[in-house]
């Protein structure tokens, strides 16, 4: 391989991205625009449910089970209705996701020791949402009714209730629980593999529609220095919308950033390089701009959205899909991602998603030399 041929080759593809500043323009804010829009409408948070209440006992102890939902930032107390068929109409409209309704025995059991009913509605039309909400009022119901068997026993018997097991919760690495922080670290890689692939994909099969390409097989450039040289190119480009993404994952959505910035860099060069290759790969098999802006968003952007664990756990996949995601790059570095930024774990911990994307990168570089070598042949 030679050098001066492979940086000639660099200075006339980065000359050529120069000269359209529309293009480099849109390169450099497509992350920053699908990162803002991603970052702020993709939250998996069930929060401020909206709740509608129907006591029909009017107590003090319905009041206080009350107050438990108006306290907590898990529900959103629309307001007080006299029947279930208003909170019926209200969840058909979709205006509601949850309804309570307490009994008009409810303090008479409560005062005689005995078990008392608390109905919940939910919309289960998002079977997500409602199975989330359903664990929260379960939670906020089994806590208050442990709290009251326990002022039952110590008016009767004078002593307090003791649980026989005191769980003490840690949540490490996301004590919030924010999904901003699961979603957006995963955002980069997502973002970064669309970009990457669908910029270098065009760039074979451009130079195949504006008749380029045979004065490129004229010259002495070698498929692996021809490849180098493009790839090296709009590799300055994607360095740079990664440090966008970066920037604005930490200081826009104040993800936590606890790991190494020089194994943030050096995984994230890898990445770039398997992502641009694929491009090129796809951009000498197909001739055509159209076709390979098309196959690349295909075969970027739907796998890591949909198969590398950024939204959806690979682990609740069927056997068949969970084998494919093995071939998906993004699954590795949203892994590295999140162990960077949440974990601040390094090489020991993430070696071996390193080395897939390592493997990854170099057998897809050498497919494209190898189809482009068959393409000037």
């Amino acid at each position: 391989m030679n050098l001066q041929r492979t940086r000639a080759m660099f200075r006339k593809e980065l000359k050529h991205i120069l000269r359209d500043p529309r293009s480099l323009i849109l390169a450099l804010a497509q992350p920053l625009l699908l990162l803002l829009l991603f970052g702020w409408a993709l939250s998996l948070d069930v929060d401020r449910i909206a709740t509608l209440i129907y006591d029909a006992d009017h107590s003090a102890r319905s009041r206080e089970l009350i107050e438990r939902f108006k306290g907590s930032r898990f529900f959103e107390i629309e307001g007080f209705v006299d029947g279930y068929a208003a909170i019926e109409r209200e969840i058909d409209r979709g205006r509601i996701l949850m309804g309570i309704a307490i009994p008009s025995d409810y303090s008479r059991h409560i005062e005689a020791g005995d078990n008392a009913a608390v109905q919940i509605l939910l919309d289960g039309s998002d079977s997500n949402t409602a199975s989330i909400a359903l664990s929260y009022a379960t939670a906020l119901v089994r806590s208050y009714s442990l709290e009251l068997r326990s002022d039952t026993q110590n008016l009767r018997a004078g002593w307090s209730l003791n649980l026989p097991v005191d769980p003490r919760l840690r949540i490490w690495y996301n004590s919030t629980l924010e999904s901003k922080n699961y979603v957006v670290p995963g955002l980069v890689a997502v973002i970064l593999m669309l970009i990457a692939a669908l910029l270098t994909s065009l760039t074979i099969a451009r130079e195949w529609e504006m008749g380029t390409m045979e004065q490129l097989l004229s010259t002495p450039l070698r498929p692996a220095e021809l490849l180098l040289g493009k790839m090296m190119a709009f590799f300055v480009v994607g360095v740079i919308d990664t440090l966008i993404a970066v920037l604005v994952a930490i200081f826009v959505f104040h993800v936590p950033f606890r790991g190494s910035l020089p194994l943030l860099a050096g995984t994230s060069c890898m990445f770039l390089f398997g992502s641009f290759s694929w491009g090129i790969f796809l951009s000498a098999i197909t001739k055509s701009q159209l076709m390979a802006y098309q196959v690349g968003f295909v075969t970027s952007f739907l796998p890591s959205f949909l198969l590398s664990g950024f939204v959806w756990a690979i682990e609740n996949m069927p056997r068949a899909i969970q084998l494919i995601t093995y071939l998906v790059p993004a699954r590795y570095f949203i892994t590295i991602l999140k162990g960077i930024f949440l974990k601040g774990v390094g090489l020991e911990a993430l070696w071996v998603e390193l080395a897939f994307l390592v493997a990854y990168a170099g057998i897809i570089f050498v497919a494209a030399t190898l189809k482009l070598n068959q393409k000037l042949a």
